[in-house]
């Protein structure tokens, strides 16, 4: 099973099969942010995703899950991020849910 349907996996419910180096970004709105996000999980709000993905994650090879509220926007940066070359992309939904599955607490303000 490779990295990509280790994910997939991983956000059907099975949180072991999550690479332990993706990285988790949270496309909501700093306010949004700050009142509950993922443990771990960094803050590129959907309008800034292509101006600044760069700075953040580097490396286009990098597991990255994108996350929201709900899941439309994550998946507005999820094909944001594969227009720009991104290949191991995949979006966890919304905040509640991904936490969830990933048994991750829920953290409040910019930690």
């Amino acid at each position: 099973m490779n990295w990509l349907d280790r994910i997939k996996s991983a956000l059907q419910g099975q949180p072991e099969d999550m690479p332990e180096h993706a990285m988790l970004i949270d496309v909501r709105s700093p306010m949004e942010f700050q009142s509950g996000h993922v443990a771990g999980a960094f803050n590129l709000p959907l309008e800034t995703v292509a101006a600044r993905i760069e700075q953040i994650v580097p490396d286009k090879s990098t597991p990255i899950v994108m996350y929201c509220q709900a899941g439309g926007r994550s998946a507005m940066a999820c094909s944001i991020l594969q227009q720009l070359g991104y290949n191991c992309v995949a979006n966890g939904g919304g905040v509640g849910g991904l936490a969830l599955r990933l048994q991750r607490d829920i953290r409040r303000g910019g930690s």
